[in-house]
């Protein structure tokens, strides 16, 4: 293959110029969140050794589907590429274990080939963004993110491309934590009804505002497959499902895995076999729900939540319910009205906790999360364990090393510098855009002539900005 990319796998971007330059989240093998999730679709054998064959890995961050230990060690030699992330976190591991690793400075173009070069942008949110040029085709790389604090930027880059395609997550809720329950005992998200909703015409706006001129879809093919998660595989979209409702005049659709050739705009469908997926026991991957805490686990576990300052002032007590006992961590001391309660097998609680991953918990979905006491549902936010509670337990504590009141006024302070004033801008619409469209749709009916015509005027306002 000459001068061209591929799109296979969850999250995985081949980039080619004579031969294979570039991998981005090479997950090839295995399983991930704790045997919860496996790929959905099998890497075939050209891209499996295109992917072998690269000089670079991008890593976007780390969760185990994107930063995949056991296909990381088959790629062992490659020079690992990484977002600028504050804490290093990724970086210090990677080097400790005899990864060749570079970071790569926000807003800088490094070329990797004749015909390749690549910008990468890192958010707040522990996630990037990796601009590809390949050929003068532009192709943005937004895996599970939405480039916080860079979008004014993003677009500019685009504006700059006659052809560009935007690669991201959409999907039903079943990529992030949905088993969630208030003490009735009722699942609280995500809505049933978004199941009815399709996903295009998201896309579509997405990817007009943006200015791209193709969509593919990207980083949301796994399938669940433990007992205890598979329940949460009705909330996985299939490869159709992005297409359905897509109308766009200025952008277009693509299917899910593509060979598309960069100098003559030439495309194919690759047709990866699916995964036949079977349902496995959680003792497969050493979760037995019937063990209990040891003393000293909870002491462990104890020592890790209160070490994060921001979790300690918005909570009362975290409750561990593991194999039917209740280990209550105590906050306020003195109070008791606003809590959660975790219910989950001890030896992947224990991990999370050791290895402070406690994100690939909540994302695995076979533990039980309950609401206890009153928790706001933010507009900006499809769960209520945003924003005070799962970035600052996963993203800027475990992965942004920043756990103390201290520590996250640096992390803060160092983000809204990358980002200036014009990102900080950014940030304060999109929060005011999501609410305001949250109470519009409230009140009107989406199908009725006045919410048409509000559309066409928001669009229009929305490219403008």
């Amino acid at each position: 293959m000459k001068i061209a990319f591929e799109t296979i796998g969850n999250a995985i971007l081949i980039c080619h110029d004579n031969k294979p330059v570039l991998a981005t989240d090479p997950w090839i093998t295995g399983d991930a969140y704790f045997g919860s999730w496996c790929l959905s679709h099998e890497i075939p054998n050209e891209q499996m050794q295109a992917i072998k064959n690269c000089e670079y890995i991008w890593l976007s961050h780390g969760h185990p589907d994107h930063l995949h230990e056991d296909s990381l060690r088959l790629l062992k030699g490659k020079k690992v590429l990484l977002p600028d992330h504050f804490g290093r976190r990724i970086f210090n591991s990677l080097v400790e274990q005899g990864y060749e690793v570079h970071v790569l400075k926000d807003k800088t173009w490094q070329r990797l080939s004749e015909h390749i070069k690549i910008l990468c942008l890192s958010d707040y949110n522990q996630d990037a963004c990796l601009l590809v040029d390949i050929n003068g085709r532009l192709i943005i790389n937004m895996n599970d993110g939405a480039a916080l604090g860079w979008t004014t930027f993003v677009k500019n880059v685009i504006g700059k491309y006659d052809r560009s395609f935007y690669l991201r997550l959409y999907g039903f809720g079943n990529a992030d934590m949905i088993n969630v329950f208030n003490e009735r005992g009722d699942r609280l998200l995500p809505d049933p009804e978004a199941l009815i909703v399709p996903l295009g015409p998201q896309i579509a706006r997405d990817t007009d505002f943006l200015g791209a001129t193709d969509f593919v879809p990207f980083s949301s093919f796994h399938r669940y497959q433990r007992s205890d998660s598979v329940w949460a595989e009705t909330y996985s979209p299939s490869v159709e499902d992005y297409e359905k409702s897509f109308e766009s005049r200025s952008s277009q659709c693509l299917p899910a895995f593509i060979q598309y050739n960069c100098a003559t705009d030439e495309w194919k469908k690759l047709e990866p076999a699916q995964v036949c997926v079977r349902t496995r026991a959680p003792e497969e991957f050493g979760d037995c729900w019937h063990e209990q805490l040891e003393q000293s686990d909870l002491a462990f576990a104890k020592k890790y939540f209160k070490s994060f300052a921001h979790i300690a002032s918005n909570l009362d007590f975290i409750n561990l319910r593991v194999g039917g006992k209740d280990n209550v961590i105590e906050f306020s001391g003195s109070k008791f009205e606003k809590g959660l309660t975790f219910q989950v097998p001890r030896r992947s609680l224990m991990t999370a906790v050791e290895y402070e991953i406690f994100d690939d918990i909540l994302i695995g979905n076979f533990a039980k999360t309950i609401l206890h006491g009153k928790w706001e549902r933010h507009l900006n936010y499809s769960s209520p364990l945003y924003p005070d509670f799962t970035p600052y337990i996963a993203k800027y504590g475990d992965n942004g090393r920043a756990r103390s009141q201290h520590e996250l006024a640096s992390y803060f302070r160092a983000y809204r510098r990358r980002m200036g004033v014009r990102g900080i801008l950014d940030l304060l619409v999109g929060k005011l855009e999501n609410r305001s469209k949250a109470v519009f749709r409230s009140f009107v009916a989406e199908d009725s002539r006045f919410y048409g015509v509000a559309k066409i005027l928001y669009c229009s306002t929305r490219k403008s900005f």
